[in-house]
């Protein structure tokens, strides 16, 4: 099977590893000092202090890499406009894209959303390019539960975690995602196939979406951000919210947000990953955090002042840094 790796940072290169290893013909687009590290030295995984290698072809055209029976699409969210514009000499008729990503996906209304079903979301998607450069055809979701960073430049340092959820946009057990997930367990992963990605999609959503944008304006750990009583209230209060809209378009949490928070304080004193995009001056994914969040509340008309708020506040940070 060969599969492309796009976006070769730390989830993207540590299910590439695993796909190799499962026997897939691996190959990654890549540019700059990942590109050079990938062609010297092939794909690297740190695990419990041993380094593994596996080779695999990397380019930074597509095009030189060919028609693919899947992409992994692992890049941050502020990204898919150029990948969109790159992707196109990836996809046959039937490659399937898998989205391993964080956050509300340009498809998420795809065969879904009741009122809202097939509704474009501007927020992340607002001139209809990444739609049209990926058909909904091609996706799978997937919703990753790991924890992996970079040691250098196309070397994976796998922390924690283990599990990649995986469903069809229509919550359809079909036969490409069936086999889909076979391949996965193959490649020593866990990975369930949901019945509603969109409902996992939103359950990460519901803890990153204050966690991220919270840990950046202030540069603190997570653990210092639960501590403060009063941040802990907006947080819930943006929660509240998020709850209600998901409440309306058909995907309910039943869990309040302190038991949430239970499972955060758990993670221990760790920096997110938004937190570690403004520490690197690297683009941070506020619209498909957040701001997508607001817009489905103007959707489904739940008001949002607390999401209102951090949004503002995080753009404004953010765009004074260059970041947005």
């Amino acid at each position: 099977m060969k599969v492309c790796i796009y976006g070769a940072g730390a989830i993207g290169g540590w299910i590439g590893m695993g796909l190799a290893r499962a026997g897939c013909s691996v190959s990654v687009v890549a540019r700059g000092g990942t590109l050079e590290a990938l062609q010297l030295h092939g794909l690297r995984l740190n695990q419990g202090g041993t380094v593994s290698s596996q080779a695999v072809a990397s380019s930074a055209r597509p095009a030189e890499l060919g028609v693919q029976d899947m992409v992994v699409l692992a890049v941050k969210a502020p990204s898919l406009p150029e990948v969109a514009r790159q992707i196109a000499p990836l996809l046959g008729p039937d490659t399937v894209v898998l989205t391993a990503m964080n956050g509300v996906p340009w498809w998420f209304l795809q065969g879904f959303g009741g009122a809202l079903a097939g509704k474009r979301l501007s927020s992340v998607d607002p001139a209809g390019e990444i739609a049209e450069a990926i058909p909904a055809r091609h996706i799978v979701g997937c919703v990753v539960h790991a924890s992996c960073s970079l040691d250098e430049p196309g070397q994976v340092h796998h922390h924690f975690g283990n599990k990649l959820i995986i469903g069809e946009p229509s919550g359809e057990k079909t036969a490409r995602v069936l086999q889909l997930a076979a391949l996965l367990e193959k490649a020593g992963f866990e990975a369930p196939v949901s019945d509603q990605i969109q409902k996992d999609i939103w359950f990460k959503l519901w803890g990153n979406m204050t966690a991220n944008p919270i840990s950046a304006l202030t540069g603190a750990t997570m653990d210092r951000v639960l501590d403060d009583e009063l941040v802990t209230a907006f947080t819930h209060s943006i929660m509240l919210e998020a709850k209600e809209i998901g409440a309306r378009i058909g995907i309910p949490i039943h869990q309040t947000p302190e038991e949430r928070h239970v499972i955060t304080r758990k993670l221990g004193a760790f920096k997110t990953s938004m937190l570690q995009d403004v520490e690197a001056g690297k683009p941070v994914e506020l619209d498909a955090l957040v701001s997508a969040v607001r817009e489905l509340g103007q959707l489904t008309a739940v008001p949002t002042p607390s999401t209102n708020a951090l949004l503002g506040l995080a753009r404004l940070q953010a765009r004074v840094k260059g970041l947005y």
